[in-house]
């Protein structure tokens, strides 16, 4: 699997990604309203933020953006958001564009990296952040309409980098 920075031909691919993670409504607090040109804008970062996709030669299984997690006074701390298609799964998209995420951070002079919305019923990303260093440091209850389970709380992550 290759992970490679994101080119304008990627976003078909991304945006059936997104929209299928995002229609479920069990892990992003995105509006499952939103075009692809909405969800585009929010998805694809701008310098000095980043965005990547994981694909073998010609299909791709994941997509994740990355940057400041504040502007300013907050700019030392890294954030990131990560998709993987629901077909692709448990197959170390998630791990490989997450340990791309920490490098990138690291090689860009971040202190630390947070996530500020792990949903979390969300255990298969919850426990693979816990793996990768990260932990949870505070959550907001009842923050997150889960389709299925109601209001539940999103979790705020973190790890020095």
């Amino acid at each position: 699997m290759l992970i490679r920075e994101y080119i304008e031909t990627d976003w078909p691919a991304v945006w059936s990604i997104f929209r299928e993670v995002v229609e479920a409504r069990d892990t992003y607090v995105y509006d499952p309203e939103w075009s692809s040109d909405e969800a585009r804008n929010v998805w694809v970062e701008a310098p000095p933020g980043h965005t990547v996709v994981a694909c073998d030669d010609s299909r791709i299984f994941g997509t994740a953006k990355m940057g400041p997690n504040r502007p300013g006074p907050g700019s030392h701390v890294a954030t990131g958001s990560f998709m993987v298609a629901p077909e692709a799964r448990g197959r170390g998209v998630g791990r490989a564009l997450g340990e791309y995420a920490i490098s990138w951070a690291r090689e860009q002079g971040y202190a630390a990296m947070q996530f500020n919305a792990v949903v979390e019923t969300n255990v298969p990303a919850v426990k693979l952040w816990q793996a990768l260093g990260f932990e949870i440091v505070g959550t907001v209850p009842e923050a997150f309409e889960h389709a299925t389970f109601g209001r539940v709380g999103l979790h705020i992550m973190y790890r020095r980098v």
